[in-house]
């Protein structure tokens, strides 16, 4: 059977979805660097390390998360919120293989209050077993983590304790000092004093005073012979733990959140005329920077650059695993920085931004679509790859203000952005070199730009784009000449500026042989422009409210095709008023009108050679709609915001036709085996043949900070369709084939695959009329060796034919054998499950259908015990009637012998 393969896009499937992970709070990472624990709102997601898959989710108390603790060994996770609640789970973690994602498994072990007041910083110890909390209240605590029992109660600190920090002892022969002491733990308070406990003696063996503001990192150097404390009074303290004497204080000059050592050579190239083993300490906090300072000197020698983030510091992660920092930001973005090479400031090898927020506008960028820039509420845009790697390739920075618009040129080379500062820049992307700069600025409007285009039209040199267009809230309309390579670079200025709207312009479109262009605004109306001139041809006027999107249609669609009296180029427009409208430029007439949205459409784009239009709206769905019929042919769904962002991506593909099961043949008959299955152009399809087409992934973004890749899947589903039709059709007949020859196991086993009641019905009633017939030794061998999807399906059906009476003897015949050859925890574990639903009554679940055969088998039981009954009835009536006849027939004998005189008769 041939497959009618039509190009229309009618199905999509979620690929791939970018979505939030972490909005602030504590994140934890393990000591392989292959879990990363952060905080969603009131959830704890545990995300993939390298690829950012989502593994695991733990689901909220409903009060948010005040901090968490991971293992280091990554098999117990403690998580606090402000309902003084402390969760601890058990975490079992699989790796990922070359088949397989990694996985985590997470079980709750127990829930306890952990403190009479929420817990605001948590810690483990390096081997896993300890968990030390502290409370706002100010005591610490420490727990058996998988106990979930208390083991220490320490009082002392008069505030809210914000730091803590333990040393778990290494002894090595001959060893003395801290180390051999045993266990400690140091805590620091916003009493701005650093506590250090003894866990062996229970007690406080040290209270360290030279901070003047609340402490809010604490470290150990490897040895156990050093504390390092940082506070928001600007200064970081070192001090001896064999004295607990203040040894050195570094002045930062800045609030300080974070404090640690490096491990001993952990900076590549650096030793400061000493061994490589000179103890470097790391601290980030209010001015953004991951700085180093070497402890016996005192000195900084090294900083991060002020350039990658603009918000400050709140946690440093040493990830010794992979010798780097994971800086985290308060605008939930973590930065990676490496160590492993000495370079002032440190490199920054990834960022990942934990919450991307409102998702504004979008473009596919390099002649690939590998790239992919956003602009996210941000006066930055960050370029990600569309692959599954995790984290930002780049960060685009120049705006001083909120990014709200961009374009892409044909090639995919040139990224145009318009902001809130009032300005336009033009960024070249050299994705082979690592290279993102912007090439021209573009200074003119008075308010903020809200749309930008660049040419449609491809060029044939690798140079910049012709031209720039933009559309302002200042209700002017741009065109900007943009500077060659190799010319003199000056400040551009704008080739015209025009009045256009008498609102906000919100979007700009340029025709594809770049000779027009349109502008929306929120006045209602659409202008069509002379791209040369800057001269009004017409206005599309129609819309009942303001035009958020207009979309000139590829060259192939003409307005004739689609039900207008004349020819001409097709614009699309979305509004305020939820329609989408399809005009002629012929006589800036409406085509049509879609509706179907429950609010604002945001976005429209034209797919697939114009045979459809795509639209995005405010109720956070994007539709797709056949443009000759007016119809909605797929909607999609997975936002729960505003979708601001739609656009599109295409590749060439080539898919399999040969149909299931069926080998590739030349016309000789041999089978082809080079360049097999390849359909020339023009060719019908046949068994064997590929298709070679375009697939379309729309990409929608939204307010609720998730991007969705959706994959057009029309023609691998109608494929699959048409495959399982043929495979069907042939079931079906050898179906028959069963019949036919009477085969009853063999056509009983397969009208179960197919499900057909009918037939199924009529095979057990012809096997079941002949007790004797060999094949209902057969039949039972078959219904004894059902798996669970068969057994729900024939218990479904025996609850059908168990509601007739005609049927009924049939049906309990079979549940006769299935309640013979199977265990009654067999049918109690189908009971409890869920039932298989394919719109055959069977989803209502197994435990209803139980109810529906044992119903009617006992109507079935008292209507036979009620036939047995009147049975005896007859019996009894029809002994009653034989011994009166005879009787009669008695009487009547002895009278014919009398009368023949046979017998004497005397007479009284």
């Amino acid at each position: 059977m041939a497959p009618n393969l039509c190009n229309l896009k009618t199905t999509f499937e979620a690929q791939k979805v970018i979505q939030p992970f972490y909005t602030g709070g504590k994140v934890a990472l393990d000591q392989d660097s292959q879990f990363l624990v952060t905080t969603l709102d009131e959830d704890v997601l545990i995300v993939d390390y390298e690829s950012g898959d989502e593994l695991a989710r733990m689901e909220g108390d409903g009060e948010s998360v005040t901090t968490l603790a991971l293992n280091p060994q990554a098999t117990l996770l403690a998580i606090c919120s402000r309902s003084q609640n402390m969760r601890i789970y058990s975490l079992v973690c699989t790796p990922p293989t070359l088949t397989t994602k990694a996985a985590v498994a997470a079980t709750l072990l127990r829930s306890v209050k952990a403190h009479s007041a929420p817990v605001h910083v948590a810690e483990t110890d390096s081997t896993g077993t300890l968990l030390a909390t502290g409370g706002t209240e100010g005591l610490v605590k420490v727990w058996d983590m998988k106990g979930g029992f208390v083991t220490h109660n320490f009082r002392g600190h008069g505030g809210v304790v914000s730091a803590l920090k333990f040393y778990s002892p290494t002894l090595s022969d001959g060893q003395t000092g801290p180390a051999a002491s045993g266990w400690k733990l140091a805590s620091g308070a916003d009493d701005t004093k650093v506590r250090v406990w003894d866990l062996i003696k229970r007690k406080c063996v040290a209270v360290l005073e030279s901070h003047v503001s609340v402490v809010r990192g604490l470290d150990w150097s490897d040895d156990g012979r050093v504390l390092v404390s940082g506070s928001r009074d600007k200064v970081i303290c070192l001090w001896d733990t064999k004295s607990w004497k203040l040894r050195n204080t570094i002045p930062v000059l800045e609030e300080v959140e974070t404090v640690g050592f490096l491990a001993p050579g952990a900076l590549k190239g650096y030793a400061n005329g000493k061994a490589d083993d000179t103890q470097i300490i790391y601290a980030g906090g209010q001015r953004n920077h991951v700085r180093l300072w070497d402890s016996s000197s005192g000195k900084e020698i090294t900083t991060q650059s002020t350039t990658e983030t603009t918000y400050s510091i709140t946690d440093i992660i040493y990830n010794k695993a992979h010798s780097n920092l994971v800086s985290i930001h308060s605008d939930q973005a973590m930065l990676i920085h490496c160590l492993t090479i000495f370079p002032s400031p440190l490199p920054v090898l990834r960022t990942l931004t934990g919450n991307l927020d409102e998702v504004i506008d979008a473009q596919f960028l390099t002649p690939a679509d590998s790239l992919l820039a956003l602009s996210t509420n941000s006066e930055d845009i960050r370029v990600v790859t569309t692959a599954g790697s995790f984290g930002d390739v780049a960060v685009l920075k120049g705006h001083e203000d909120i990014v709200i618009c961009l374009d892409r040129d044909p090639s995919g080379n040139w990224l145009a952005s318009g902001a809130k500062d009032n300005d336009a820049r033009l960024w070249k992307i050299d994705a082979d070199n690592n290279s993102f700069t912007c090439y021209v600025k573009f200074t003119g409007h008075a308010e903020s730009i809200g749309a930008i285009a660049l040419p449609r039209a491809s060029s044939s040199s690798s140079g910049a784009p012709k031209f720039l267009l933009t559309g302002s809230q200042d209700r002017t309309v741009k065109k900007w000449d943009i500077p060659q390579a190799g010319a003199v670079k000056k400040a551009p200025r704008a080739v015209y500026t025009r009045k256009a709207h008498d609102k906000d312009i919100n979007s700009i479109d340029v025709s594809p042989d770049d000779t027009l262009f349109a502008s929306a605004s929120q006045d209602k109306t659409v202008k069509i422009w002379s791209l040369v001139e800057g001269e009004v041809l017409g206005v599309l006027r129609g819309h009942r409210r303001g035009v958020w999107s207009v979309r000139f249609a590829p060259s192939s669609v003409n307005a004739s095709v689609l039900g207008g009296q004349r020819g001409g180029k097709v614009v699309a427009t979305g509004s305020a008023d939820k329609t989408i409208r399809l005009w002629t430029l012929a006589d800036y007439s409406c085509l049509k009108t879609f509706e179907g949205h429950a609010n604002s459409v945001l976005k429209t784009i034209w797919i697939h050679g114009g045979q459809r239009v795509a639209s995005a709206g405010g109720e956070g769905l994007v539709k797709v709609w056949d443009v000759k019929s007016g119809e909605c042919v797929s909607t999609l769904d997975n936002h729960q915001d505003r979708v601001w962002v739609l656009t599109q991506s295409t590749k060439a593909i080539t898919i399999d036709t040969t149909p299931e099961g069926e080998d590739r043949k030349d016309e000789d008959g041999a089978e082809d085996a080079e360049d097999e299955g390849v359909r020339e152009e023009g060719e019908k399809f046949r068994p064997g043949a590929t298709q070679t087409t375009e697939q379309l992934t729309l990409l929608s973004g939204s307010s609720d900070s998730t991007i969705t890749f959706w994959l057009d899947t029309t023609l691998q589903t109608q494929l699959t369709s048409t495959r399982n039709a043929t495979l069907l059709v042939e079931q079906e007949q050898q179906l028959l084939n069963y019949i036919h020859q009477s085969d009853y196991r063999s056509a009983i086993v397969l009208a179960l695959a197919l499900n057909h009641p009918g037939r199924l019905l009529s095979l057990f009633t012809s096997v079941f009329e002949s007790p004797d017939s060999p094949q209902v030794a057969a039949v039972e061998k078959v219904l004894s060796a059902l798996d669970d999807t068969q057994l729900n399906i024939l218990l479904s059906r025996i609850r059908d034919w168990n509601t007739n009476a005609k049927t009924s003897g049939v049906s309990q015949r079979v549940l006769n054998v299935l309640m013979r050859s199977y265990p009654a925890g067999r049918f109690v574990a189908l009971a409890k499950g869920r039932g298989v639903g394919n719109g055959m009554g069977i989803g209502m679940g197994m435990a209803q259908v139980w109810r529906g055969i044992e119903a009617y088998s006992e109507r079935h039981f008292r209507r036979v015990e009620e036939l047995g009954e009147e049975s005896w009835v007859v019996e009894f009536t029809l002994g009653e009637m034989e011994s009166v006849l005879g009787e009669i027939q008695a009487r009547e004998m002895m009278e014919e012998e009398v009368v023949s005189g046979e017998v004497d008769v005397v007479m009284a």
